[in-house]
């Protein structure tokens, strides 16, 4: 069984979804980048053309432990109009496996019906188009196996939190190390 699907759709943040992609990878874990369409070349929200791993009709589900939506417009809300897309999320969320989102993607979470008041982050001001309440101000938000994050600046973060939750919060720190990410946040201060 592999970790992780990456959905991806026209209109989809790339640093959003490549850089979960290259970490994750990075630490081992096998994932597969997936496009909704009957391509596999799918363009970004900045005109970066990516080919999947994957079709969306050439996987199961039940094959994977987990589900990521890249946030960008109009990618995120793309992957939330897509009925199969939905229907794997709440089966994930049945079977207690991980749905993550992060941007404008918890928009597919909440149509799901996955979010929690009060438990979930986004892009600030995407807040208005998700009918769940409560954003919280934080960068990465846990809340049983929903997870969610707040923007592009902050994809390393998301990464970070797939990897702990796949791996282990070790593997994690190894990857923060290996890509000088505390150097980064130490410079920041």
């Amino acid at each position: 069984m592999k970790d992780l699907i990456v959905f991806l759709a026209n209109g989809f943040e790339e640093v959003e979804a490549l850089t979960a992609v290259d970490f994750c990878r990075r630490a081992g874990m096998e994932l597969d980048t997936v496009s909704i369409y009957s391509s596999k070349e799918v363009k970004g929200a900045h005109g970066v053309v990516v080919l999947a791993d994957k079709k969306l009709s050439e996987i199961n589900v039940d094959d994977y432990k987990g589900i990521f939506i890249p946030g960008g417009l109009p990618g995120a809300e793309n992957l939330r109009d897509k009925s199969e897309v939905i229907m794997a999320l709440r089966r994930f969320a049945e079977e207690d496996k991980l749905t993550a989102a992060i941007c404008a993607g918890p928009g597919a979470l909440d149509r799901a019906g996955l979010l929690k008041e009060n438990a979930f982050t986004c892009y600030p001001g995407y807040e208005g188009n998700i009918n769940t309440s409560g954003v919280q101000d934080e960068i990465v938000v846990k809340e049983g196996n929903v997870l969610t994050g707040m923007g592009p600046a902050l994809a390393m973060d998301m990464a970070f939190a797939l990897i702990t939750h796949f791996k282990g919060e070790e593997k994690a720190n190894e990857i923060k190390e290996d890509v000088l990410y505390p150097r980064l946040v130490q410079e920041w201060k």
